[in-house]
């Protein structure tokens, strides 16, 4: 059995430390490092196990007094959502949602991997060989004779028929739904949804390039891709997180690491909203308009620049 002087021995050093944490935290834990916001989980979850140590062998002695303001102290810190913060909003944009983006990178350029590689592949096949494209994506062959007789059919979203098709440039926020939802799944079926987006993509840009078309899609599609294709591959790394914190919890039991999965993962989601949000008013204003192909891409390339500075860059100063 545990005695009080030997845990104080072995132990006190870290509740010094969730002590010294929890006074920087003060103001808000936006203050805290990504480092430091994973010290201060750890060393909570710690003093929880020693606090229920401390009630079983000796509830009485005042280290257990210590221990359960201590932690009382550590969940108010942790847990705690202050309407009258007046920054709070200001914290979760310049340290938030950029310091999640870069912890959870990983997991976002696996979801990027799993669908351009498919999209590649399934490109240089649709272009060699157009009736590959069945192969691909089954039911793909009407979008084949709607290139060949050079319909702009994405114009043309309200007509019958062609609202299905519409759907590979229009559906973005409900692929970023599912592929988010899919951690549910182990992953599984955030992968699919990667995996059949990309190949989608990719087989219609190759027969769209076989049969001179690409100038006309891309057209359409440049201005808004890179913020359209830069939400789906944050949520899917956000579905994969989660369920990655399932297969692999680490040090955490499973029900743990998913609620701190789970946390990022909303976090990230709440981005992508946002990103599609700028990406549907790319796509109302400028995208269908008649603008040269060269200024589509540059509003494409640069308005990713900016989300990846902003991504990458922000809240640095403090960590």
């Amino acid at each position: 059995m545990t005695t009080p002087d030997r845990q104080i021995r072995q132990r006190h050093s870290a509740w010094a430390r969730l002590e010294e944490l929890m006074t920087r935290a003060g103001s808000g834990i936006g203050q805290l490092s990504a480092a430091e916001l994973r010290e201060l989980g750890q060393l909570y979850r710690q003093a929880c196990t020693d606090l229920a140590i401390a009630r079983r062998d000796y509830p009485d002695h005042t280290l257990t007094i210590y221990l359960n303001q201590l932690v009382a102290r550590a969940h108010g810190v942790i847990y705690r959502y202050s309407a009258a913060e007046p920054n709070r909003v200001l914290t979760f944009f310049r340290f938030t949602l950029p310091r999640t983006f870069r912890a959870t990178w990983p997991m976002t350029l696996t979801a990027a991997l799993v669908f351009l590689l498919p999209a590649m592949v399934s490109f240089f096949a649709a272009f060699r060989d157009p009736t590959l494209g069945e192969t691909f994506v089954p039911g793909i062959s009407f979008i084949v004779d709607q290139i060949r007789n050079g319909e702009e059919w994405w114009l043309r979203i309200n007509e019958g028929p062609a609202a299905a098709s519409a759907e590979i440039m229009t559906n973005n926020i409900n692929v970023a739904i599912r592929a988010f939802a899919g951690g549910v799944t182990l992953g599984v079926y955030t992968l699919y949804i990667l995996l059949m987006n990309g190949l989608l993509l990719g087989t219609v840009a190759g027969i769209a390039q076989r049969f001179d078309f690409a100038a006309n899609l891309w057209g359409f599609v440049a201005g808004h891709a890179t913020l359209e294709l830069s939400a789906i591959f944050i949520a899917g790394g956000a579905g994969l997180q989660l369920g990655w914190a399932i297969l692999r919890p680490g040090t955490l039991s499973r029900r743990g690491a998913l609620v701190v999965a789970a946390r990022r993962a909303v976090v990230l989601l709440i981005g992508c909203a946002l990103i599609l949000v700028a990406a549907g008013m790319i796509e109302a204003f400028i995208s269908p308009t008649s603008l040269p192909l060269a200024l589509k891409l540059f509003v494409s390339f640069g308005s990713g620049a900016l989300l990846y500075t902003y991504l990458l860059l922000s809240g640095r100063d403090q960590e």
